[in-house]
């Protein structure tokens, strides 16, 4: 382990699964970052639309949040993919239900993502020690 730099959970099952060969977030210096997060539930991605998929990669990020004690309003900064870029009014729509107290910066594009996969978001974090 670096001084200074912790490595949360590799595998932890309330944020979807699978052991990965990377962590779920870093925490370095007062920020967070959160590696990507697809709508996975159990190492399957979910059926259903672009709603229902990005209430659960918001689900899954409060909880890798939460391995590092902070919650979606210590959020400063969020990349967001998604795979077809009509899809943009429902994200938006879901975003802001969740993130319009504390709005963070934000850029969103779309690219190809994983099989079934409408949406994807990382997002980094700040909590002063």
């Amino acid at each position: 382990m670096t001084k200074g730099i912790t490595r949360h959970d590799t595998a932890d099952l309330a944020a979807g699964g699978q052991k990965r060969p990377f962590a779920k977030a870093v925490t370095a210096g007062g920020f967070v970052y959160v590696s990507g997060q697809v709508p996975v539930e159990g190492g399957e991605i979910i059926t259903g639309g672009i709603v229902a998929q990005t209430e659960k990669v918001i689900e899954n990020i409060k909880s890798v949040l939460a391995l590092a004690g902070c919650g979606l309003e210590h959020v400063v900064k969020v990349n967001v993919w998604l795979d077809d870029a009509r899809d943009f009014s429902s994200f938006n729509a879901v975003f802001e239900r969740h993130f319009g107290a504390h709005p963070p910066a934000r850029s969103t594009v779309q690219s190809p993502l994983m099989v079934d996969a409408k949406v994807e978001m990382d997002v980094i974090a700040y909590k002063a020690d």
